[in-house]
């Protein structure tokens, strides 16, 4: 996990200076890890309104001093949180993506029924496939996946299981995700296109699920309340 931790830090401290608005990436990442500027603040001992004031601009741009201790505040709060954000980096990690590809890849310890998968995700079902169960889940950009992976990387998003649930971000009718579902095999027990309402899916979705026998389902839910529920599972 330490070594997690060291690549995290990096890459967020890189960010932050290499932006060419620090302010807004320093603030990104913070909300990233669900901590509010005082809680921050109070993690660096300093006022809340240094926070406010680094991320608003009205302060010179942090140097690289402050970036590393706010970087290590982050961090240092997630752990005493129990890590979850940390262990969600060290996963996605481990299966060799970059984390703006894959926001979480993990298995489960038992199976978990879908509905209790879609309870999490705040999901509508649109078509019911084979199975009635997932041993997992990846939770995908779909724009940086498709663009970004080759088909062998493709597969790697099922993890240590193909039982699982395929779970697309950024969504707009779905049609590029489940085209690019049909090169892959085998498929996945349930996809849920992520920010789009199932009004606005695209006429040939749930077709295309019907075919190849996985559940189809949509949710607007705020992610980050989705990826913090299915830390549960």
């Amino acid at each position: 996990m330490s070594d997690a931790r060291e690549e995290l830090s990096r890459r967020i401290a890189g960010e932050i200076t290499l932006s060419d608005d620090p302010g807004a990436t320093l603030r990104k990442w913070r909300t990233d890890f669900d901590v509010s500027q005082t809680e921050l603040a109070d993690q660096l001992g300093v006022s809340s309104s240094v926070v406010s004031d680094y991320e608003s601009g009205r302060r010179e741009s942090p140097g690289i001093g402050v970036v590393r201790r706010t970087v290590d505040g982050l961090l240092d709060i997630d752990e005493q949180r129990g890590g979850g954000r940390l262990r969600q980096y060290a996963r996605v990690l481990s299966a060799g993506f970059e984390s703006d590809i894959v926001h979480d890849l993990r298995e489960y310890a038992t199976t978990v029924p879908l509905e209790t998968f879609y309870e999490a995700m705040g999901a509508t079902e649109i078509v019911r496939g084979d199975q009635d169960h997932v041993n997992g889940h990846t939770v995908i950009n779909s724009i940086e996946a498709i663009t970004r992976l080759s088909s062998e990387e493709f597969y790697r998003l099922y993890g240590q299981s193909t039982n699982r649930a395929l779970v697309f971000t950024k969504v707009t009718r779905g049609e590029s995700p489940l085209v690019a579902l049909r090169v892959v095999s085998p498929t996945p027990n349930a996809v849920v296109l992520h920010g789009i309402e199932d009004g606005d899916l695209w006429d040939h979705a749930a077709d295309l699920a019907r075919v190849d026998g996985f559940s189809l389902a949509t949710s607007t839910r705020d992610l980050d309340d989705c990826l913090a529920d299915l830390q549960s599972l």
